[in-house]
Formats: C-alpha cells, structure tokens, sequence
C-alpha cells in the first residue's frame, strides 16, 4: 500500500432514515405507551399548499406508502392511517443530540442534513476493533435507541452517502470507490432533480454510465458543481467534512467496560484525566483557558460542561476544585442514568505559559490569588456574572464605564486609569447610576437652563434647597445621529437631605416639540442618588 493511500481519510456516513417518526414513537415508548407494529404510522409535512408524507415506519411502506405521497392519497389507500404533524426543528435537536452521542467515537462530526451524518474516523478506527467492528458497534448502539440505521464507510464522503442510500453496510477500500457505486442510478448521487432527469434522457441511467462519458462533456451540459460531485463520489478527490465543533488542543478520555455512576467515581475519573491533560500540555509549555468535560451515559444521552480560567491554568488540583465547584452549582445536576461509559476531558483553549517571578514579588501572588478566585466564583455562578468596570472616552454617563468579564479583563482593570477626584470637594458623578433614568414631575422650573424648584419621584415630593449645576451634557452626534437630546444635569439636595443627581432632557423651545411642531416643555429625569 503506498503512502498516499495510507494518509487518505475514511469516512463513516450515518443516515436515519425514518428520524422523524422514530424520533415521536422513542417519545411514546419514554411516555410508557406501546404501539402497534401492525398500525401504519406517517409524519406529514406542508408542500406547495399540500400535505404530503415526509417520514414512514415499516407499516406504512408495506402498504406501499412513500415519501413525497399526498396525504389525501395515502388516506384512500389506508383510511386507518395514523398522521402526525412534522417538527423539523424537534428533528434537528435529535440529529444534534446523535451528533454529540458520536463524539465517542471520533471528535470530527459533521451534519449531513436533513437526516444524516458524517464521521472521520481516519486513523482511529483500530481502537474499536476496525472498521468493520465501528460500523457494527455503531448500528447496534442506535439501533437500540430506536433508530433505524444505515451506514456506510469509504474514502469520500460523497461515496460514502450514496452508499448508504443504496448498499448499507459497506465497507470500500481506498481507490475503489468507482467500482462499488457504478451499478447505482444516478439519483443516488443526490444532485439536482433536473440534472437527474436530464442524464436519464440522455440514457445514462447508472452512475457507470455518466463516469464513462468524458467529463468535459458532462461539465458542458450539467455544470461544473455536477462534475466535481461526480468525481468526489468516484473517489477523485474529496472537499473535506465540516465538523459542528472545532477539534479541542487537547483531548484525554477514560472508557469504562462496567458504567460509573457515583460521584465519587466521577470525581476520581475527572481527577486523573486531569493529570494526563496537564502532563500533555506541560510538554508544550502550554496551559489551559477553556476547558470541557464530557460525560456520555449508556443511553445516548451526553451531558458536557464547560469551565474557564482567567489564566492558563497548569496545576491539575485547579481543574479539579474549578468542576467541583461547577458541578456542584449545576441548576441541573448531572444524572447519570444508568452509567457513564465514557468521560472526557479537553482543552478547547490553551495559551503559552510565560514564566515569572514568584518568589520576590508580592504582586504576582496577590494576583494569582485573585485570578483564582474570580475563576472559582466564576465556576459556579457563571462568567458573565462576575464582572470588572472599565472606563470609557466618553462624556456620556451611563456608557462612561463598561461592564466586561471578569476572567478576560482582570489585567486591564488594574490598570485602568480613572478621573481624581478633588480633595475636599463632593463628588460630581453618583457612585452608581439607575439602569434607566427614572421620570421626575417637576411643575415649574427656572427657564431656559435653571433647576427645578421642587419636584415629584416615586409618589413623594421634594422640595429643593441647594442646588449645584447646570452640567451640559450634549450627544455624541457622530454616534447617535442627532436623536439624542441634549442634557442639563443638576446636583440638588432636598429639605430632608437626600441628593439627587437630575437632568432636563432637551433644551427650551430647541429640541422639544409636540405632534403640531410647537415647542414643548422638556422632560425631567432622576439619574442617580449621591451617598
């Protein structure tokens, strides 16, 4: 075999034929309602102002019912039809779900709408006995999900998908691709129903026939897209898969002949994997940001949960107390049903680790603890929650700080630089501000630009005894285009001592006018509330 055919990917197509009523009658048996093998079974689906037949069991296709059948003939033909209403979205999710439940076999997993799938299983194979042995485990497992299963596995994965469709199964070598899919119709290829028709006209009727055609004829009268697939299905070059997740850095995982269950196990499992994580990335002199465990239960069912760092993280004892706090936070907790078979750990991020000096800097570990708590605290509340401000080159009050994550902008907050505050002098900003500015009644106030001489928030009245301002606060122009209203903002103190931080929104007989197009009085906000 030389070294060009041994370095050529294998591709595992999935295709489930009958996901849609699969997908409802898993619904039922989970429900605890049997069916009847005997009763035909159909999921119909909107076309063109019709309702044809869009998924069938084997009752169904006994009675001699396809897909694409509308719904009213299919009734003539069996009165004791039972018809369900298609999910496409319900469909998908499943689809997504048998996705990650293959994620134990190979990380790259790609869809293959709307009902199949796509494995690269180049170079892993061997650890599930061959590829025959994949092939089998793989149909058996869903199979007894409750899923009907083709498969099939050869160099390409456009061969790869119309075998499944014609011969499931089957298992080609590399360079024969041309041979096992020559005696199929051309509609197996999947391409367009005009071009399908159009090769059956012209008489060529098996994918043997249009290879034997020369290709710059076939690319004239069909296009170039058809060629390209003609040739990926005879093995002449392949595009490659898109998986539905980006291959992780780092990649460790435990099997289990005998399914764990107890937290204790789970723990000891996430505890090891950890270390054989670490010792990878440490050969590197890389440390990770973003981390996942993966557990995947006997059932098919595939919980994943995701932590993150503040800094690359090279100690397994970290990811340890990072997931234990995680799991131990989980609004869901995690169930593992009859068994975990698998548990894996992968680093999605990891960044080169830059070494410093520890023993003499006080700062370095200040810091380090602080990372560490905010990555914990993190953990189990989630990131977005645990947040640093950082200030902003704007006049405007509420978008003069910036909440940002914690975790990504620890280093930027410390140093940031914000205004002084002049000693001696009051503050001439709120410590914090309302969400919205919250609507004042004030009945009359000095005009064009004075303060209001009492007012009304919340039901209660305040009558103004000091006041201090006004600050003019014009828009951003070139940010807002022009709908923003120019502020004039008031520090005021009421009889009781209470200080409100107060704004008219507009100018007098400037900004403001009514429906007619006559000035209007300005509105009157309360924006924050001094200590």
């Amino acid at each position: 075999m030389s070294a060009s055919s041994v370095n050529r990917r294998r591709i595992l197509s999935l295709w489930l034929p009958r996901l849609p009523i699969d997908r409802i009658q898993r619904f039922f048996s989970s429900a605890g309602l049997g069916k009847n093998n005997n009763e035909p079974n159909i999921v119909v689906i909107k076309d063109v102002n019709a309702l044809v037949i869009h998924a069938l069991d084997e009752a169904a296709e006994r009675l001699g019912l396809y897909i694409g059948q509308p719904l009213a003939n299919a009734r003539a033909m069996c009165p004791d039809l039972k018809v369900f209403d298609a999910d496409v979205v319900a469909d998908a999710k499943t689809l997504s779900d048998i996705a990650d439940w293959c994620d134990r076999f190979t990380p790259l997993v790609a869809l293959d709408p709307p009902h199949g799938l796509f494995l690269d299983i180049t170079g892993c194979a061997h650890l599930f006995g061959g590829e025959a042995a994949l092939l089998q485990t793989l149909v058996r497992a869903l199979g007894r999900q409750g899923f009907a299963v083709s498969a099939a596995i050869a160099g390409t994965s456009v061969c790869a998908r119309t075998l499944t469709r014609q011969a499931t199964g089957s298992i080609v070598a590399d360079g024969e691709e041309a041979a096992a899919i020559e005696r199929f119709p051309v509609s197996a290829l999947g391409a367009d129903e005009a071009i399908t028709t159009g090769l059956r006209r012209a008489g060529l009727k098996t994918i043997g026939d249009v290879a034997s055609r020369n290709a710059s004829e076939i690319t004239a009268r069909f296009g170039a897209r058809f060629s390209t697939l003609l040739a990926h299905a005879l093995g002449q070059g392949d595009a490659p898969i898109s998986p539905r997740k980006p291959l992780p850095d780092y990649i460790v995982e435990k099997r289990f002949a005998e399914p764990i269950a107890t937290d204790t196990m789970i723990a000891m499992t996430l505890s090891r994997l950890a270390d054989t994580l670490i010792a990878s990335m440490e050969k590197q002199g890389k440390g990770a940001r973003r981390l996942e465990a993966a557990f995947f239960r006997t059932d098919g069912v595939v919980r994943a949960i995701m932590v993150e760092t503040g800094r690359p993280v090279t100690r397994s004892a970290v990811i340890d107390r990072l997931f234990r706090e995680r799991l131990e936070a989980l609004a869901d907790p995690l169930d593992p049903g009859f068994g975990f078979d698998m548990v894996r750990l992968s680093a999605s991020r990891t960044e080169i680790v830059v070494q410093e000096q520890r023993d003499l800097d006080a700062h370095v570990h200040d810091n380090d603890e602080l990372a560490a708590l905010i990555d914990r605290i993190a953990a189990r509340i989630g990131g977005k929650r645990v947040v640093v401000h950082l200030p902003q080159d704007t006049h405007i009050p509420e978008q003069a700080v910036l909440a940002a994550p914690a975790q990504h902008h620890l280093a930027a907050a410390m140093q940031a630089e914000w205004p002084d505050r002049a000693e001696g002098e009051p503050p001439l900003r709120p410590l914090r501000l309302f969400d919205k500015p919250e609507p004042v009644t004030v009945p009359f106030a000095t005009v064009p630009d004075g303060p209001p001489h009492q007012f009304t928030w919340r039901r209660a009245k305040h009558a103004v005894v000091r006041v201090e301002g006004p600050e003019r606060i014009a828009m951003e122009w070139w940010r807002q285009d022009g709908k923003q209203l120019t502020r004039d903002y008031f520090r005021i103190e009421d009889a009781e001592g209470l200080r409100f931080w107060i704004f008219r929104d507009g100018l007098y007989e400037g900004e403001v006018f009514d429906a007619d197009g006559e000035p209007a009085p300005p509105r009157w906000y309360v924006h924050g509330l001094f200590a």
